[in-house]
C-alpha cells in the first residue's frame, strides 16, 4: 500500500491499518529479542545433535511426533509454554553443551551432572537471564569458566566440581547478587578464591585458599571449607565478625593455632566441625552458645596434658540440644570432669577416646538416656565400671578398653540389650564373666582380652549361647563374630555348649589355663578365620579340618602335649598311652566276666541294644534333613515349580535353567537348576559341578542342597541340581538393569559404594578359600556378575561351577582325567587371554575374571560394551585414567547418589559421598587391584590373598569414618537450603 493510498483512506482506515503495523513490528521485535516457540524447538534440537552417545535413549522422544514441552528432560511454562528446566542427571550422555542453549532464554534450571560432556563450557551461556540453577557437576568439561556468567544475575546455584576447568576462578562471580551457593571441587583451577566472593551472603566454598575478607560476612550464616588442603588459622575475632553464623566447618584441614575466644560469641551456632587439622592449645569456653547440636574437634592436638583441659566441657551443659560431641584423638589430659552427667538427654555420641584422661567414670553417667555411642578408650581412667552404666539402654557401642579399670565387670550390662559392640580389654578387670551378658543378644564384637577375668569357660559360653531366636538359616549361628579372651585366667575344658556360636570369624582363647581336647566341632565352624588357641594346656589330637587346615589362620603353639593335625604344625604323631591300654584291658575283662556270669541277661542287653541302634539311625536320619541332605525327585521338583512354569523363570545358564520353587517337605524356598541335557557338555557340567559342590563349603559359595538325577514323565534323562533361594538375585541385575521406569524403582535397585566393596570382598573370600583352603585347589573357569548372587543381606555368593577344574596343589595343573573338560572355559569378556590361546586353566585366569568383575562393579560397564573398539578393553579403559580422573569412570548410579541428595537438599555436607578425597582415594585403590588382577600375563596378577588383604583395608578405611557420616547427617538437619 503506497503512501497515497494511506492519505486518501478514511480516518477509521488508518488507525486500523497502524494497529496492525504496530502489531507486527511487536511480532517481531518478541521474536529477535526474546525468541519464540520455535526458537526453542531448534534450540533444543541441536543440543541433541551434539550428543554422540545416548545409551540410555533419553533422548528418543525428542521427535516432532509430540510437543517439545513433552520431550523427556524438558519442563515448559504453563503460560508461554517456553522451555523453563533442562534436567539430564546421570543419563549417561556423551558429547558437548551446544552454543544453542543460550536461546532458551526462560531457562531456570539448566542440570546435566554426572554424564560425560567434554569441551568448553559455551559462553552463550550468558544470555540466560533467568538462569536460577546451573549444575555442571561430575562431567570432562574443559577451558575456562565463562567471566561472563555475571551477566546471569538471578543465578543462586553453580556446581561445576569434579570436571576438568582451568584458570583462575572469575571475579565476576562476586558480582551476582543472589548466588548463594557454588562449588569448584576437584578441577584443574589455579589461584586462590577471589576477594569479590565475600561479598556474596551466603556462601559455601569448597577448594581455594581462603581470603580473609571472607570472615568479614556478617550477614553469613554457613560457611564450609571442609576436606580441602587449606593452611593458616582463624581470627582471633571470628565470633564478632561473623554474628550470624550457624554452621561454620573447617574439618579436614591444615589449619593451625587455637580455637579464637571470641568462638562463644557466635551465640546462634549449631554445628561446629573442626576436626582433622594441626588445632592446639585449649578450648575456650563455649557458655554462650546453648543452640549447639554438633560440636567436634577430634584428630586435633589439642589439650596440654593439664589438669584443666576439659574444663571446657562444663561450658557445654547449657547446650540442650547437643547430639554429637567428639574430642578424640587428641592430647587432652587431668580427670574427667562430673559435670559430663548433666550433659543434654538428646546427646547420643560421645567420643572421648585416644587422650589422657584420667580420673573416675562419673556414676551419674546414667543420666545420658539416649547415648548411643560412648567411646573411652585409650586414656588412663580407672576405678570400677560404674552400675549405673546399665542405665544406658540404647547405647550400641561401648568402647573402654585400654585404660586402667579394675574389680568385676557388673552384672548391669546385661540391661543394654542394643549392644552391638563391647571393648572392655586391656584393663584389669577381675572375676568371672556376669551371666545377665547373655542378654545382649545383638553382640557381635566382645573383647576383654589382657585382663583378670578367670572361672570356668562353660559360664562365658552359657552367657553367651543366645535363644533360638537368633538362630540364622545354618541352624546354629549366633550373631557373636568376635570373641576376643586372651591373657585372662580362664581355665577348664572348652565346653561343649559353645558349639552353638558358629557364626564366629575370630576367636581367640589363648594365654589362659585352659586344658582338656581342642574340640572337633571347631572344624564346621565355616565362618571362622582366625583361631588362637596358643598357650594354654591342651593335649591331645588336633583337628585336620576347616580351619586347622592352614596354619597360618590357626594357632596352637604353646601347649605342648598336642599331637597330630596337619603335617604343616610339625606335632608327634598321637599315640595312646598305657594308663589308658590297662584301662581298656580291665573294662574288657569286667565286661567278660559278667557276660559269661549271667548270659541269659544277654539277650535283653541285645534286645535293648538293637532297639538303641534304631532310635539313633532314626536321629540320624532326622539330622542328616535338618542338614539339607534333601532326598528330591523329579515328581517333587515338577510341583515345587508348577510344572517348571514361565513365571517361576529367574534364570538362563549355560547348560540349563534354574527356576524358583518351594518344596512340599518344609516349604522352603529353594532355586533348582534343570541341565538342557541336549546342550553338548551339560551332563559333563552336572557331574562337575556335582563333583565340586560335594567338595567345598563355605558362606560366600552357593550351598547346594541336593542333585536329582532321574527319568522325566517321556522317559528321558532328567539332571538337576537345588540350591538355597537367594532372594536378591544376581549381582548383574543390580549393576545392569534392563529397564528402570521411575527414579523410585532406580533407587531401589542401586548398590551403594560399600554394598559394592562388600560383594567384592564375598567374591574374593570365594575365591580364596577355592584356590588356597580346599583339599584341592579348585578353578572356578567362569566368575562373572550374573555366577555372583547375592541373599536378602545382599552377602555374595559365588555360583554356577559346571566348568570349575580340579587342580593339583603342588604343580598347579589340571587333572587330566576330570570329567569338566568341556568347550570354552569362561566367557567372553571375563576369560583370559591366555585361555584363548589354548592354555591350561589356572588360579590366575580366576584373578583375571575376578579383576575385569571388580572394574565392572565400580564403573557400571559390561567388558562387552559397545565403547570398546579397537583393541581397547575395560582393563585399559581404567588404566588410562588412573588416578587423576578416576571421578570420570565410576558408575553414574553411584554419582547419582550424591546428586539426588544435592538436588533434595542443595547439601554438600554428604562428603562421604563420591567427591569425598577419602572416597576417591578408596576408590583410586579399588581400580589399582582391578587392573592389577586383569594384567595380559598371568605372572603381573596379584595373589588373590593379598586381594583379600587389600580390600579389607580399604573397607577399613571406608568405615573409619562411619560415625562421622552418621555426625554429617545429623548437621544435615540443620542446614539450610
Amino acid at each position: 500500500m503506497g503512501l497515497s493510498q494511506w492519505s486518501s483512506s478514511p480516518p477509521s482506515s488508518f488507525f486500523m491499518h497502524a494497529f496492525i503495523l504496530l502489531w507486527w513490528c511487536g511480532l517481531l521485535v518478541t521474536s529477535v529479542v526474546g525468541g519464540n516457540n520455535e526458537t526453542d524447538r531448534l534450540a533444543l534440537l541441536e543440543f541433541k545433535a551434539k550428543i554422540t552417545h545416548d545409551p540410555l535413549q533419553v533422548l528418543s522422544s525428542w521427535n516432532d511426533s509430540i510437543h517439545f514441552c513433552q520431550w523427556r528432560g524438558v519442563t515448559c511454562g504453563r503460560r508461554h509454554k517456553r522451555v523453563t528446566v533442562l534436567n539430564f542427571p546421570s543419563s549417561k550422555l556423551v558429547g558437548s553443551i551446544s552454543p544453542h542453549v543460550g536461546n532458551l532464554s526462560f531457562l531456570k534450571n539448566l542440570t546435566l551432572s554426572n554424564n560425560s560432556f567434554h569441551n568448553e563450557i559455551p559462553s552463550e551461556i550468558d544470555r540466560l537471564r533467568r538462569l536460577q540453577i546451573l549444575r555442571l557437576y561430575n562431567n570432562s568439561l574443559s577451558g575456562k569458566i565463562p567471566r561472563n556468567l555475571s551477566h546471569c544475575t538471578n543465578l543462586n546455584y553453580i556446581n561445576f566440581g569434579r570436571n576438568l576447568l582451568d584458570g583462575e576462578i572469575p571475579a565476576t562471580l562476586g558480582i551476582l547478587p543472589k548466588l548463594q551457593w557454588v562449588s569448584f571441587e576437584i578441577n584443574n583451577l589455579t589461584g586462590s578464591i577471589p576477594p569479590s566472593l565475600s561479598n556474596l551472603s551466603s556462601l559455601i566454598v569448597l577448594s581455594g585458599t581462603m581470603p580473609p575478607s571472607i570472615f568479614n560476612l556478617s550477614s553469613l550464616k554457613q560457611l564450609d571449607v571442609g576436606s580441602n588442603q587449606i593452611q593458616g588459622h582463624l581470627p582471633m575475632d571470628i565470633g564478632i565478625t561473623l554474628p550470624n553464623i550457624e554452621y561454620l566447618s573447617i574439618s579436614f584441614n591444615q589449619f593451625t593455632g587455637h580455637i579464637p575466644i571470641s568462638i562463644s560469641n557466635a551465640s546462634n551456632l549449631k554445628t561446629l566441625p573442626f576436626s582433622g587439622n594441626k588445632l592446639r592449645g585449649g578450648v575456650p569456653s563455649l557458655e554462650k552458645l546453648n543452640g549447639l547440636s554438633v560440636f567436634v574437634i577430634g584428630f586435633n592436638k589439642l589439650g596440654n596434658g593439664g589438669a584443666n583441659d576439659l574444663s571446657f566441657l562444663c561450658s557445654l551443659t547449657n547446650a540442650t540440644y547437643l547430639t554429637v560431641l567428639e574430642i578424640r584423638f587428641n592430647n587432652f589430659g587431668g580427670e574427667l570432669p562430673k559435670c559430663i552427667v548433666n550433659f543434654s538427654t538428646n546427646l547420643k555420641f560421645f567420643f572421648l577416646d585416644n587422650n589422657k584422661i584420667s580420673g573416675k567414670i562419673p556414676s551419674g553417667i546414667g543420666n545420658l538416656t539416649n547415648l548411643e555411642i560412648l567411646y573411652m578408650s585409650n586414656n588412663t581412667l580407672s576405678g570400677n565400671i560404674p552400675l549405673e552404666i546399665g542405665k544406658l539402654r540404647k547405647l550400641q557401642d561401648l568402647a573402654l578398653s585400654q585404660n586402667n579399670f579394675f574389680g568385676n565387670m557388673p552384672s548391669s550390662l546385661g540391661n543394654l540389650t542394643l549392644l552391638i559392640k563391647l571393648y572392655l580389654g586391656n584393663n584389669n578387670l577381675q572375676g568371672s564373666i556376669p551371666l545377665s551378658l547373655g542378654n545382649c543378644q545383638k553382640v557381635n564384637i566382645l573383647d576383654l582380652a589382657y585382663n583378670n577375668l578367670s572361672g570356668a569357660m562353660s559360664s562365658l559360653v552359657n552367657s553367651l549361647s543366645f535363644s533360638p531366636i537368633d538362630i540364622d538359616f545354618l541352624g546354629s549361628c549366633v550373631k557373636l563374630e568376635i570373641l576376643y579372651m586372651r591373657r585372662n585366667f580362664f581355665q577348664g575344658v572348652i565346653p561343649s555348649s559353645l558349639e552353638s556360636l558358629k557364626g564366629l570369624e575370630i576367636l581367640d582363647l589363648s594365654s589362659n589355663n585352659l586344658s582338656g581336647n581342642i574340640p572337633v566341632f571347631l572344624e564346621r565352624f565355616h565362618f571362622l578365620q582366625l583361631l588362637n588357641l596358643s598357650y594354654n594346656q591342651f593335649e591331645g589330637e588336633v583337628p585336620i579340618e576347616g580351619v586347622f587346615r592352614n596354619t597360618s589362620a590357626a594357632s596352637i603353639e604353646g601347649n605342648t602335649k598336642l599331637c597330630g593335625g596337619v603335617p604343616k604344625f610339625k606335632l608327634p604323631i598321637c599315640k595312646y598311652n598305657k594308663s589308658k591300654k590297662r584301662k581298656l584291658t580291665h573294662s574288657l575283662k569286667l565286661i567278660i566276666s559278667i557276660l559269661s556270669g549271667i548270659f541269659g541277661v544277654t539277650l535283653v542287653i541285645s534286645f535293648l541294644l538293637l532297639i538303641s541302634f534304631k532310635i539313633k539311625r532314626r536321629e540320624s536320619t532326622l539330622n542328616n534333613s535338618q542338614n539339607l541332605l534333601l532326598n528330591v525327585s523329579y515328581q517333587s521338583l515338577l510341583k515345587a515349580t508348577d510344572a517348571f512354569s514361565p513365571t517361576n523363570l529367574i534364570g538362563v545358564g549355560s547348560f540349563g535353567s534354574v527356576y524358583r520353587g518351594i518344596l512340599d517337605q518344609d516349604r522352603r524356598v529353594v532355586a533348582v537348576k534343570v541341565l538342557n541335557l541336549l546342550h553338548h557338555g551339560a551332563s559333563k557340567s552336572f557331574i562337575a559341578e556335582c563333583e565340586v559342590l560335594r567338595n567345598i563349603r563355605h558362606r560366600n559359595l552357593v550351598k547346594v542342597l541336593t542333585a536329582c538325577s532321574s527319568v522325566d514323565y517321556q522317559g528321558h534323562d532328567f539332571k538337576a541340581l537345588v540350591y538355597e533361594f537367594m532372594s536378591n538375585g544376581n549381582l548383574d541385575e543390580w549393576l545392569h538393569p534392563i529397564a528402570r521406569t521411575n527414579k523410585s524403582s532406580m533407587e531401589q535397585r542401586n548398590l551403594n559404594l560399600l554394598q559394592r566393596l562388600n560383594i567384592a570382598i564375598d567374591v574374593a573370600n570365594a575365591l580364596e578359600y577355592l584356590h588356597h583352603h580346599c583339599h584341592i585347589s579348585i578353578v572356578h573357569c567362569d566368575l562373572k556378575p550374573s555366577n555372583v548372587l547375592l541373599d536378602d543381606e545382599m552377602i555374595g555368593h559365588v555360583g554356577d561351577f559346571g566348568l570349575a577344574r580340579f587342580l593339583l596343589e603342588d604343580t598347579q595343573k589340571c587333572f587330566t582325567n576330570q570329567s569338566s573338560s568341556i568347550g570354552l572355559r569362561g566367557t567372553i569378556g571375563y576369560a583370559p587371554p591366555e585361555y584363548g590361546m589354548g592354555n591350561e586353566v589356572s588360579t590366575n585366569g580366576d584373578i583375571y575374571s575376578y579383576g575385569i568383575l571388580l572394574l565392572e562393579i565400580f564403573t557400571g560397564k559390561r567388558p562387552t560394551d559397545n565403547m570398546f573398539e579397537d583393541n581397547m578393553n575395560l582393563h585399559d579403559f581404567v588404566k588410562g585414567v588412573l588416578p587423576e580422573r578416576v571421578a570420570n569412570i565410576v558408575d553414574p548410579t553411584l554419582r547419582l547418589e550424591k546428586e539426588d541428595m544435592e538436588t533434595r537438599t542443595n547439601d554438600t555436607h554428604n562428603r562421604n559421598q563420591i567427591g569425598s578425597p577419602k572416597i576417591l582415594e578408596c576408590l583410586i585403590l579399588i581400580f589399582d587391584i582391578g587392573v592389577s588382577c586383569s594384567m595380559e600375563l598371568p605372572r603381573d596378577r596379584m595373589n588373590i590373598s593379598d586381594v583379600v588383604a587389600q580390600l579389607n583395608l580399604i573397607r577399613e578405611k571406608l568405615l573409619k569414618p562411619r560415625i562421622r557420616q552418621e555426625r554429617l547427617r545429623l548437621i544435615g538437619k540443620y542446614f539450610m537450603t
